[in-house]
């Protein structure tokens, strides 16, 4: 009998390897609009919320059309051809294929705009195995529990049949908001110690230990 019926991933530092891309959008949009460039180290930290809630941490000083063009910008070069395309992180494409087959219902839950997420789904061949997606662009941004409670919903998911795999703190946070479990991957933007502060029941080294962890729950 499996523990959960339902697998909801965040994407970007999960599945994908976006680290790099992201961090370099961010303060090339800050160069372009208000000529300040945050530190590695800052994008990192913001890495999962909302594009809103992201741009307002990182430029607290911004007025809202501050905002609005930053985040334009950043569209700009995400959609560009200027920054490699990130990859999957190795083993993910296999172990989602892998959950599929044992029968889970997968879904994503994102701080990506819908318009970023449905390109990376297209481009990787992922999308089919996902029966819902939700982005932050479509409810409150985490560690909000809306996108998660959207995805019960529809799925008609009890949250205690349900499990989330995240890398950073508003992933786990979201699912603690949402009663729902949650385990976190140590290769993300935000340290396992973190994760497990906040309420991860595990920590994955690598998406390919997911199976396995399933089984022995």
């Amino acid at each position: 009998m499996k523990p959960y019926d339902l697998i909801v991933f965040d994407w970007d530092g999960t599945v994908m390897d976006s680290e790099h891309r992201i961090v370099t959008c961010m303060q090339r949009a800050g160069a372009d609009t208000l000529s300040s460039i945050p530190t590695d180290a800052e994008v990192r930290e913001i890495i999962g919320l909302g594009m809103q809630e992201a741009v307002a941490r990182l430029w607290p000083e911004a007025n809202d059309d501050d905002v609005q063009k930053i985040i334009e910008a950043y569209r700009v070069h995400w959609l560009g051809d200027q920054i490699p395309d990130s990859e999957l992180f190795e083993g993910a494409a296999e172990t989602i294929e892998a959950l599929t087959d044992r029968g889970y219902l997968l879904a994503v839950a994102t701080g990506k705009s819908r318009r970023g997420l449905d390109r990376v789904l297209d481009e990787s061949g992922l999308g089919r195995y996902f029966h819902m997606t939700r982005c932050a662009d479509e409810a409150h941004s985490k560690p909000h529990p809306q996108m998660l409670q959207d995805i019960l919903t529809d799925l008609n998911t009890e949250p205690n049949k349900a499990l989330v795999v995240g890398d950073t703190e508003y992933d786990i946070q979201m699912a603690a908001n949402a009663k729902v479990d949650a385990v976190g991957v140590s290769y993300g933007a935000h340290d396992q110690q973190r994760l497990i502060d906040c309420g991860a029941k595990t920590i994955l080294h690598s998406l390919t230990e997911l199976i396995d962890w399933l089984e022995k729950q």
